[in-house]
């Protein structure tokens, strides 16, 4: 044997022990058009996996709309190991919860995409009352979806979500919430549709966005939970949210906004309200 095909066995065989090392985690592919969230939660896998000193090997999965993927993470021959999608009481009970709050809370506040030409169609909505007087689209299976319905404003419902923007942009609906850390992403990847940003509300209710793990794997759960608690204690954790969200906070400009707060009847009792450090507050 060359000293050459040796060195080249070696490396193979290295490799493949890496491989079979490495934490394996295969997570979803969201159907949608530039997935406005994918890149941060990579990137918080990432330094979750660093700071609980593991080598992780991150997988993309299937597409899937987030019904399907949360069904296939129950599965004990399912095809994705993890999940990033917001917190209720049934997805807690179905699923492993990692319980940090990956957006700080800000997948709660709710800044509006609105119809081609009707910038200034909510400019004199001071409250619920006066917002029930218009429609919002939300997809079938969201959590949001039944916190606005809670609230008795009317919501128009769909199962897939790339639909709900030409939808919006042929006023099938007046208005569709997104969260402030999707709401410029999207406008920008359906630049097409002239969808104008509303500059006037801002809506909030209390909710988390967490990372969820298969019940056949608690162990990942344990892990990234302990790296991602030691991102938040040495201050990588904000550095990396500030990096992907700070541009996006600043211009939607929160603080000149009117709120309108929202109850959440969905919000588990088991939500780390009472931890400080978690949240985020315009």
């Amino acid at each position: 044997m060359t000293a050459r095909l040796s060195l080249l066995l070696c490396s193979l065989l290295l490799s493949a022990t890496c491989l079979a090392t490495a934490v394996q985690i295969k997570y979803p592919i969201l159907p949608a058009k530039g997935d406005p969230q994918l890149n941060y939660m990579l990137a918080l896998l990432r330094l979750a996996c660093e700071k609980a000193g593991e080598k992780c090997l991150l997988r993309p999965g299937p597409a899937m709309v987030q019904g399907r993927a949360i069904q296939e993470l129950r599965r004990p021959q399912g095809m994705i190991d993890v999940l990033w999608t917001m917190t209720s009481v049934d997805r807690e009970k179905l699923l492993v919860p990692v319980r940090i709050p990956l957006y700080k809370g800000l997948i709660g506040w709710r800044v509006a995409l609105l119809p081609p030409g009707r910038q200034e169609m909510l400019a004199e909505v001071k409250n619920v009352n006066e917002l029930a007087h218009f429609t919002a689209g939300q997809e079938h299976d969201w959590p949001d979806t039944a916190i606005l319905q809670h609230a008795k404003l009317p919501v128009v419902v769909t199962p897939d979500y790339e639909s709900l923007f030409a939808m919006l942009a042929k006023q099938r609906f007046d208005y569709f919430p997104r969260s402030v850390i999707e709401i410029l992403n999207e406008q920008r990847t359906h630049s097409e549709l002239r969808l104008p940003v509303d500059p006037h509300l801002l809506l909030h209710y209390p909710t988390a966005f967490y990372f969820f793990v298969s019940p056949k794997r608690p162990q990942l759960a344990r892990m990234l939970e302990r790296g991602l608690e030691r991102a938040i204690r040495d201050g990588s954790f904000d550095t990396l949210f500030q990096q992907h969200n700070g541009p996006a906070l600043k211009a939607l400009a929160l603080d000149k906004r009117r709120i309108i707060d929202l109850s959440n009847p969905l919000l588990p009792p088991t939500t780390p309200l009472q931890r400080k450090e978690l949240w985020y507050r315009p």
